[in-house]
């Protein structure tokens, strides 16, 4: 199932997308949260007629760097011998069609497509072969940095964590194997990412267990698993695109922040 958060009317509820071609999409109105038991009303509307909003409003996110062997050394990093993780606040997450907003502090923007877990229910030390019971789903993320800052200063807080830096979206696909998927990013149509999940170093599973051995996870807590190698400049103008197999496309434009 695929389940957007959106607005129209000036309501926000959750819904089902239903439907294959992009023009035809409708969604089915949810009765409740899907952090829970839910129902579908039955109530049906055109995706055209709403504005998609991030699939959840995260009480944290959750990132893992260097993840990718490829997009590590592309960096002049070492690969880490074990999950290597930091904090993007709620406060950077934005949805599918929002502005990224380019940092006053930073001349040198990138781009990083991710693969976004959605966590389902509160857990902690959730032990390997459960993890799939803690997870909603999966959507399409852009972990954008200041790779100057980055470089530039000794904590990530900054370079990673700025309002609009996490775009999330469109939607949270629930039926989906994570350990294979194709992961590609274009900016302006022009292909920069390409790459497929099973390049983690550090599948799904170990990151979930890893980062839950030190905290409680909340429902609709976001994890980051890393970018494959390509990441590159934003400009100002740009229409970034990350597509993930089995969910979609997630596009965003960069504005100059005001």
């Amino acid at each position: 199932m695929r389940i957007a958060r959106f607005s129209i009317d000036g309501n926000v509820a959750f819904g089902a997308v239903e439907g294959d071609q992009p023009d035809e999409l409708v969604l089915d109105i949810i009765k409740g949260i899907p952090f829970a038991d839910f129902e579908l009303s039955g109530t049906k509307v055109p995706l055209s007629k709403v504005r998609l909003l991030p699939p959840v409003l995260p009480n944290k996110v959750v990132a893992y760097g260097r993840n990718y062997a490829e997009h590590a050394h592309e960096l002049d990093n070492a690969v880490p011998d074990v999950p290597f993780a930091f904090f993007k606040p709620s406060t950077s997450v934005i949805g599918p069609g929002d502005a990224v907003q380019y940092p006053a502090y930073s001349e040198e923007l990138h781009h990083e497509a991710e693969l976004a877990v959605v966590i389902k229910r509160m857990c902690r030390e959730v032990p390997r072969e459960r993890v799939k019971d803690v997870v909603l789903g999966y959507t399409c993320a852009n972990d954008v940095t200041a790779r100057d800052v980055q470089r530039r200063e000794k904590q990530w807080a900054r370079a990673k964590g700025f309002d609009t830096s996490c775009p999330l979206g469109p939607w949270v696909e629930t039926d989906l194997d994570p350990s294979d998927l194709a992961i590609r990013l274009t900016v302006n149509g022009e292909q920069r990412q390409l790459g497929r999940t099973s390049e983690m170093i550090h599948p799904v599973e170990d990151l979930i267990v890893n980062i839950s051995e030190a905290m409680t996870l909340l429902p609709g807590d976001v994890i980051l698993t890393g970018t494959p190698s390509g990441v590159g400049p934003l400009h100002v103008g740009d229409e970034v695109a990350v597509t993930i197999e089995g969910i979609g496309t997630l596009t965003n434009k960069v504005v100059k922040r005001g």
